[in-house]
């Protein structure tokens, strides 16, 4: 048997051979079986199968999480309901502060919402034992919307509740619609390096039409309305569109000079800068009259005599956290499958 004989049996032996064997010399290959093309076709395969184990570990991942999940909701009924459940406080028999928690940027599925802080906000004024609500503000603002919400519903608590005195109290930042919520308490503090103001509205965006031309890029859009699309960044925005725009912020704009003015008063500086958008520290805050005093939750505490304080804001359920971290699993999956591979 030659040795020409005895590397055909092992290649109907062995598949990896026959995947990645080199090509035999012949009139169609003038380069013959060079290592190097046996090198070369060696490392695609295992190219190959380190994505196929790759994928084979994603899908697999996937599908535990997936069984996991369908094993919970099997184990506690409809599941929802299980997780959702309203977080309960025992009721503190000594006086002491009640908290609502504002953290975060204003949307409406964040835990800055103005459904969750609300809900929060009226638990603490029906607290027993409760001497003061204090609003503990930690956000850059967020959505006019929430903010507005959570003022009006502040507002509306302090009726219902007259002899409760309400307190905010300015942590990191208190700004934009940070600051139009604290507005709504009857006393504000803010820590000496705090940032706290920026009264303005703004809305951000690019125009991509001279990019399309040059890259030779034609973009089809159609609307039932002429001003449909007027904020789209491929398209030309008229001067009519624009003015009409600003109005829009403007208006946003005055009814955020309108609720500052309502809730500090005759205690706001006359100075136009107040409301230009700017943004202070506490120090300079408490001398324009955005706030009343430099302090924090722990000194607010010590002022009004109370020991302890306590958090009515109710947290995230355990079914909220995992929604977020599915979606974010899955997100990271489809990524992972649609990402071109070499």
């Amino acid at each position: 048997m030659n040795n020409d004989d005895t590397s055909d049996n092992q290649t109907e032996k062995d598949p990896w051979t026959r995947q990645a064997q080199p090509v035999k010399e012949n009139s169609a290959s003038p380069a013959g079986g060079a290592p190097e093309k046996w090198m070369q076709a060696w490392a695609k395969e295992v190219l190959l199968e380190q994505r196929r184990a790759r994928r084979g570990r994603l899908i697999g991942g996937l599908l535990r999480l997936v069984f996991a999940v369908i094993v919970l909701v099997v184990i506690f009924g409809s599941g929802r309901e299980f997780f959702a459940a309203p977080q309960q406080l025992q009721p503190l028999e000594t006086p002491h502060l009640a908290r609502v928690e504002i953290k975060g940027v204003l949307a409406s599925e964040s835990r800055a919402s103005a459904e969750r802080v609300l809900a929060g906000a009226r638990r603490a004024f029906e607290a027993p034992n409760a001497k003061a609500v204090v609003l503990h503000i930690n956000s850059p603002g967020g959505s006019p919307v929430q903010a507005g919400q959570i003022y009006d519903g502040i507002l509306r608590l302090r009726s219902e509740h007259p002899d409760m005195p309400v307190y905010a109290v300015i942590d990191d930042l208190g700004a934009s619609g940070g600051y139009y919520v604290a507005v709504a308490a009857d006393h504000l503090l803010a820590n000496r390096a705090s940032l706290v103001g920026s009264i303005g509205v703004i809305s951000g965006g690019f125009a991509f039409k001279d990019a399309l031309e040059r890259l030779g890029i034609e973009r089809r859009v159609f609307t039932s309305g002429e001003n449909k699309a007027f904020l789209d960044p491929f398209s030309d925005m008229s001067q009519e569109q624009q003015e009409f725009w600003q109005a829009v912020l403007d208006s946003t704009h005055q009814q955020f000079i309108d609720r500052v003015k309502e809730g500090r008063g005759e205690r706001l500086a006359e100075d136009p800068k107040i409301f230009s958008g700017l943004v202070w520290n506490g120090e300079m805050a408490l001398e324009l009259g955005l706030i009343d005093e430099l302090g924090s939750v722990f000194s607010l505490q010590q002022q009004l005599g109370l020991e302890q304080s306590v958090n009515y804001t109710p947290e995230p359920s355990p079914w909220e956290r995992l929604e977020r971290r599915l979606g974010t699993a899955f997100q990271a999956a489809l990524v992972e499958l649609m990402t071109p591979k070499t």
